[in-house]
């Protein structure tokens, strides 16, 4: 699945269109973010996940969708069910993301 690109104006709509969504809080400034990235599109096509949305959020652009989930450090990830947020974590580690994913799928 791909990662989609999300602005404030069609965060929340989305959010609530899709049972789980995992959304990777970025900056463009954010050297792990940029190098996180790869790591995220390829955790999106992963099979153990297919259930899951996943989603990029510019954190400096967009200051709605960066409260709804407290986003602290860079980059950051926030798990949302529906537009509930139940779980979020600041980390460059992939092994970190994968496990935050695999106790929530």
């Amino acid at each position: 699945m791909a990662v989609e690109i999300l602005k404030d104006e069609d965060f929340r709509d989305t959010l609530e269109r899709n049972d789980k969504t995992i959304v990777k809080y970025f900056a463009g400034w954010c050297g792990s973010c940029r190098l996180f990235s790869p790591k995220f599109k390829r955790l999106s096509n992963d099979e153990r996940f297919s259930n899951i949305s996943f989603v990029d959020v510019d954190a400096e652009s967009n200051p709605k969708a960066r409260k709804l989930a407290l986003v602290g450090n860079l980059p950051f990830f926030a798990l949302f069910e529906g537009a509930r947020l139940v779980d979020s974590i600041a980390s460059d580690k992939e092994e970190v993301v994968i496990e935050l994913l695999e106790k929530w799928k």
